[in-house]
């Protein structure tokens, strides 16, 4: 499945720094406001440790790990929602994605200038959540329009809806993110501030307590809270494997922190991970936590999911420490399952289908 995660922030806060770091492109990251006009866009493979060590077992001609899109938009300002800065524009680019990663200035340069005159994480923030409230108010209200002409059908449903809706323009006024109201969210209304959220502190090199500055504003979210060191890892994506790694060493660090920010963002959208392993090509799929063995097949081909008849499954630390499918099967570690199933994440399957 495709997974879409919108950058946004004010200008220069460092997310076409981040940009570049996660999807190593070269794309403009000057020190002025809106460099960016058009949405850059970035396809990126997921680290993931289980599927290497399974390819290692399998031996496969290829291995295609899962990808994550990132899509970087210019910096929003206040009055974005009217087209203050070309902001409707901007805003419209990040109506389909599937998360948000809110990029927040915490680090302090001189030589980096800023849209309030200071560095001011939490009064960033309110700019931002104001400006995405006040474009899904507007969503909202025509909707309603919409919605109130629908009601001399008679019909219950756009009843509902209404009340719904009513419910959503009031939060929204208040200027409360969607999220935060419990309400059930109308599924053809892609409302901003429903979208699951993260919030990335952009800090200086070594400082990453300071963006526990955020971490109450991220929890009345139930919002991921990444501390990044954004110009510290566009350094790193720029060196080879090795010196990669000895980089990291001498700062202490297993990894770069962009992989925190992926895997925040798989867990921001209840996704989990299996693999297939038959013929040339070893792979890792996405799809959403508690989804059936059918629905699962049919992420490969619909013929599979139409046609299902079951699943062989195996954990994938099992078959690496049995080292094939067939030992597995041999000494009865593998199950059979059927339509009921529900994939666990790090599974290794084998569908069996007929049609």
């Amino acid at each position: 499945m495709g997974l879409q995660i919108g950058i946004v922030g004010l200008p220069n806060v460092g997310k076409s720094t981040l940009f570049n770091a996660l999807t190593q492109l070269d794309v403009p990251a000057a020190n002025y406001p809106f460099c960016t006009i058009e949405p850059n866009r970035g396809t990126i493979p997921i680290p993931d440790a289980r599927l290497e060590k399974i390819a290692k077992v399998v031996q496969p001609e290829t291995v295609t790990g899962a990808t994550i899109e990132f899509v970087d938009i210019a910096g929003l300002v206040a009055g974005a929602h009217k087209g203050e800065g070309l902001g409707n524009q901007f805003l419209a680019h990040i109506r389909e994605v599937d998360a948000l990663a809110h990029v927040v200035r915490v680090f302090a340069d001189d030589d980096v200038s800023t849209v309030s005159g200071k560095v001011d994480p939490l009064g960033d923030v309110d700019v931002i959540e104001l400006e995405l409230a006040l474009a899904d108010l507007q969503v909202v209200e025509r909707r309603i329009e919409r919605t109130s002409r629908m009601l001399k059908t008679g019909n219950r449903a756009y009843k509902e809806e209404l009340e719904l809706l009513e419910q959503y323009k009031r939060a929204l006024e208040e200027g409360t993110p969607l999220r935060r109201t419990g309400l059930p969210q109308i599924p053809d209304l892609p409302l901003l501030t429903f979208k699951p959220l993260m919030y990335i502190a952009n800090v200086a090199e070594g400082q990453e307590a300071d963006g526990n500055i955020l971490a109450e504003r991220a929890a009345a979210d139930q919002a991921e809270l990444i501390p990044v060191c954004a110009s510290l890892e566009a350094e790193l994506a720029q060196l080879g494997d090795e010196d990669r790694t000895a980089f990291l060493q001498d700062l202490g660090m297993d990894e770069p922190a962009l992989h925190r920010v992926i895997r925040a963002g798989l867990r921001l959208l209840g996704l989990i991970t299996f693999y297939t392993i038959k013929g040339p090509e070893t792979r890792a799929w996405l799809l959403p936590r508690n989804t059936p063995a059918p629905k699962g097949a049919g992420m490969i081909h619909s013929d599979m999911e139409r046609g299902f008849i079951r699943a062989e499954v195996v954990p994938w630390d099992t078959l690496v420490e049995e080292g094939s499918f067939a030992a597995c099967r041999e000494k009865g570690l593998l199950r059979v399952e059927g339509k009921d199933y529900l994939i666990n994440d790090g599974d290794v399957i084998l569908f069996r289908f007929n049609v």
